[in-house]
């Protein structure tokens, strides 16, 4: 009892004494740029507090690493874009991992909307003969064994 008693006034303290704080925005915070058009809202970085001084090490970081392109959004608005080593936003460039993440996205939204299911032969979507494999081989690959690649495709 005489423990209980302090740790019972220690913790309804600590629980009374918190202010709730919800870091995410609500929706109605969020910026959705327009589906018309090219214009997108930005946002001052150093409004964010972030510390400017820091900006361009960063940025000859991202230079050492070949990057090509760099953008932040806060709140859906654009906070830092920055193009390296004669990119610009209307270069084409193969986007390799970046494309498998859109990819699994919208397979996964077609899956929720009843348009694929990733269980399925892939020729029932595609029709017989997509691959150069034997017919056999090419219907045992379903959708889900493409996003996790393990198709058993040659690509070469």
């Amino acid at each position: 009892m005489k423990i209980r008693l302090p740790l019972l006034i220690l913790t309804s303290f600590l629980i009374f004494s918190c202010e709730k704080v919800d870091p995410s925005p609500s929706i109605s915070e969020m910026y959705f740029p327009p589906i018309q058009g090219s214009s997108w809202e930005t946002v001052n970085n150093s409004e964010l507090g972030w510390k400017q001084s820091e900006l361009p090490s960063l940025l000859d970081f991202l230079r050492t690493k070949n990057t090509k392109s760099f953008l932040i959004l806060v709140n859906g608005k654009i906070a830092l874009e920055e193009y390296f080593d004669g990119h610009t936003a209307n270069t084409m460039w193969q986007w390799n991992s970046a494309g498998k993440t859109l990819v699994t996205a919208t397979t996964g939204i077609a899956q929720i909307e009843g348009l694929i299911d990733i269980y399925r032969p892939v020729s029932l979507y595609l029709g017989q003969g997509w691959t150069n494999m034997p017919l056999n081989k090419e219907n045992l690959i379903t959708p889900r064994s493409l996003l996790t690649m393990t198709s058993g495709i040659n690509d070469e």
